[in-house]
């Protein structure tokens, strides 16, 4: 094999598939190649390649911080059938690995699989500040006192009905096929992660002020925040997560072709993954990371609302653009110029961590 990629996600399952592109004999390692993926996967439409797998597209955007803001882009949840395809001639190995080197992984079978190249694209494991979230799906008519109709809620930091902590936390909502909405109560960023104990009792107390029946089943998030930049690696095993939004698979699927094409020619991935530009934006959303974690609750929503107020090329240049350093820096220079004092302080010199209070769960 000219390429072992260890890890069936999106993001190794878009590596596969094009290493398979530009003709390089590829395997894909995956300890569950027929489990159906439960995550809901979305994007930024304006930050998917073309030809991305999108199920749904909501034309309108909206956050909620102290006021409400509209956002003027569209955002896309993707197809989770079509974002696990594989072409015919990715071969498709089941199994866990146990041990990894530059050019063979051992199985925990005993199997030994060699390549030209090995990356890894298994994910994150890592520790410390995390995303968490539960969330439910409800008929679209029932979602209706949260997020209107073709419309995206990417945040509101409006307090629940209930609550055991002071931890912020926001509702998420976004449109579903088949006239379905999903609901999901988010911590954006908090070290140890939110337990999902405290997320699904705000929910449900959200639910519950509207006269919404919990519906059967929910989705689970937990999304590692603090990956640094991984030799040999793709996705967020290579720590290509943002680090103060949790977003990852729109960078994976747009750099998964360069990725492929610096491997056949002989390039070394984190080459192309991390060049210096990327690494130094990673750096400062890392500084953005800390800022959010040092936070007091009460000065979240004014943070958001501030940052919402910034010109939507800056909103943009801090979300994506992840090897744009001039951007990010302008983005973040702005937001600390319109920050009031005490925000301005936090912001220049974050503390340490003050969302750990004890809940149950």
């Amino acid at each position: 094999m000219d390429v072992v990629v260890v890890g069936g996600g999106p993001a190794g399952r878009a590596l596969a598939s094009s290493c398979s592109a530009v003709g390089l004999a590829t395997l894909l390692v995956d300890p569950h190649p027929e489990r159906p993926w439960r995550a809901t996967y979305a994007a930024w439409a304006d930050e998917l390649p073309a030809g991305a797998p999108v199920a749904v597209v909501a034309a309108k955007a909206r956050a909620v911080a102290v006021g409400a803001h509209r956002i003027g882009r569209a955002y896309a949840v993707l197809d989770n059938e079509r974002l696990r395809r594989l072409p015919e001639d990715v071969v498709v190995v089941r199994g866990s690995v146990v041990d990894r080197g530059r050019n063979h992984v051992r199985l925990a079978d005993g199997r030994v699989l060699a390549a030209g190249v090995v990356v890894n694209a298994a994910g994150s494991t890592g520790g410390g500040a995390a995303q968490h979230a539960v969330g439910v799906v409800v008929p679209k008519a029932s979602a209706t006192p949260f997020v209107g109709d073709d419309e995206a809620l990417v945040m509101d930091w409006r307090k629940p009905p209930d609550a055991g902590s002071p931890d912020p936390t926001f509702l998420y909502s976004v449109p579903l096929p088949g006239d379905r909405v999903l609901l999901e109560e988010t911590s954006l960023a908090r070290r140890p992660g939110a337990p999902l104990a405290e997320l699904r009792l705000r929910l449900h107390a959200r639910l519950a002020a509207h006269g919404i029946a919990v519906p059967e089943g929910e989705e689970r998030v937990r999304i590692p925040l603090a990956g640094r930049p991984v030799a040999g690696a793709f996705g967020a095993a290579a720590g290509m997560v943002h680090p103060a939004t949790g977003y990852s698979v729109a960078d994976a699927l747009r750099l998964a072709p360069e990725v492929a094409r610096g491997i056949a020619a002989g390039t070394p991935v984190e080459r192309v993954v991390w060049p210096p530009a990327a690494r130094a934006v990673h750096a400062l959303r890392r500084h953005g990371l800390r800022v959010l974690l040092g936070l007091h609750p009460e000065q979240v929503p004014n943070f958001f609302d501030l940052f919402f107020q910034l010109p939507e090329n800056q909103q943009r240049n801090y979300l994506g653009g992840r090897s744009d350093l001039v951007g990010a820096v302008r983005a973040m220079a702005a937001l600390f110029g319109a920050a009031p004092p005490a925000l301005r302080a936090r912001l220049a010199f974050p503390g340490p961590a003050v969302k750990r209070t004890r809940t149950s769960g």
